[in-house]
């Protein structure tokens, strides 16, 4: 299959969002449950596609390595997050992903193209500098400048005045981190990654119930999960629920208690604390309200795929291309779609459509609205 080369002055976006690569399907001769990724050939094939096309921009919308959940490593607790433990989980993941890997730097090693890699939350560990370099020292020296890392989380990275992209886990307190206050040094000057507790959690908790049924993690919405569990493992999931709720009580509403001091002031806390990303359209509305000439605004984080008008606007997810099983919405999924968004700019004009790759067909138009 050939790729056509663009030509004029017209601009190719390209936006993946959650993309989970772990230690690989396989961990020391055994099956790794917590890996999530399992499309590594299409995955090349879609960078191998697109790598040729004339001013194309690659934008990676977040989590696309999933450091958290590499725990085979000889660091536990605290030293889990120290800078050489991060680096070592890095490694590791791209050792367990070669090939992705390799095409990644076969893709930013052209002329004409260029990768922007936003952190989210499974991936936040990237502040550190040392991670950033060691990635970056694979690339060319000529073609280092191709591949950027978005660190700023207080502000969304704009491809183009009419195009933003942030991942979203700004908008749900546990997974909020700041580039400024995550990093500290230890007495003996090591660096650590400081992770919100959202991200805490998915170690501690997730991981390992995940690591007994992989599905923890992918039945959406938690109503839905639970439902089913208790139809199906009663015994597992009741289990999840008292861990998960032991950790919040210990991890954060015991804070609450002591920095509040009365029942009102720790209801409003825990509504912070627990705030999920269900009020999208007051969100993206203040957004397109503080950026008005942006017109199209792509999120990552819920794995959800959705397009959704805002009055003139436009909000895209392209979602993950791990398995999901999502009952939420109208369009209800089940299984793993290798969804994308395609972002063409050519002078005023703008198209902009949400995409599934298929190696024998290039890709296919999805149309899912919300």
């Amino acid at each position: 299959m050939k790729s056509p080369k663009e030509k004029g002055n017209k601009k190719t976006y390209l936006v993946i969002s959650d993309i989970h690569l772990g230690a690989g399907k396989k961990w020391q001769n055994n099956p790794n449950p917590l890996e999530d990724f399992h499309k590594d050939n299409e995955l090349v094939s879609f960078l191998k596609f697109y790598q040729n096309f004339r001013d194309v921009e690659l934008i990676i919308n977040g989590d696309f390595f999933d450091l958290l959940a590499v725990p085979y490593v000889n660091y536990f607790d605290d030293e889990f997050w120290r800078e050489d433990a991060c680096l070592e989980k890095l490694k590791i993941i791209l050792e367990g992903h070669r090939e992705v890997f390799e095409a990644l730097i076969d893709f930013v090693s052209r002329p004409y193209s260029k990768i922007t890699y936003i952190i989210g939350n499974h991936d936040a560990e990237l502040i550190i500098p040392s991670l950033q370099n060691y990635f970056l020292s694979f690339i060319p020296h000529e073609y280092r400048g191709h591949f950027v890392f978005k660190l700023d989380q207080d502000h969304p990275y704009f491809a183009s005045k009419k195009i933003a992209i942030k991942h979203g886990h700004e908008y749900e307190f546990p997974h909020c981190f700041n580039q400024q206050d995550s990093l500290c040094k230890d007495d003996e000057g090591r660096i650590h990654f400081v992770p919100p507790w959202g991200s805490v959690y998915v170690s501690r908790i997730v991981n390992k119930f995940k690591e007994e049924q992989d599905y923890v993690n992918q039945i959406k919405p938690v109503s839905t999960l639970v439902f089913r569990g208790l139809l199906k493992e009663p015994l597992f999931i009741l289990r999840f629920i008292v861990s998960t709720c032991f950790f919040f009580f210990m991890v954060r509403f015991l804070s609450f208690i002591k920095e509040s001091g009365n029942i009102l002031g720790i209801y409003r806390r825990v509504q912070k604390e627990l705030k999920m990303f269900h009020c999208l359209e007051e969100e993206v509305t203040h957004f397109f309200e503080d950026f008005p000439e942006t017109r199209v605004l792509v999120l990552g984080h819920t794995h959800e795929i959705y397009q959704k008008k805002i009055g003139t606007k436009t909000v895209l997810n392209p979602g993950t291309w791990t398995q999901m099983d999502i009952t939420r919405g109208r369009h209800k999924r089940r299984g793993t779609i290798l969804s994308y968004a395609l972002i063409r700019e050519e002078g005023d004009s703008l198209d902009y459509n949400l995409m599934e790759w298929k190696i024998d067909k290039a890709s296919i138009y999805l149309g899912m609205s919300a």
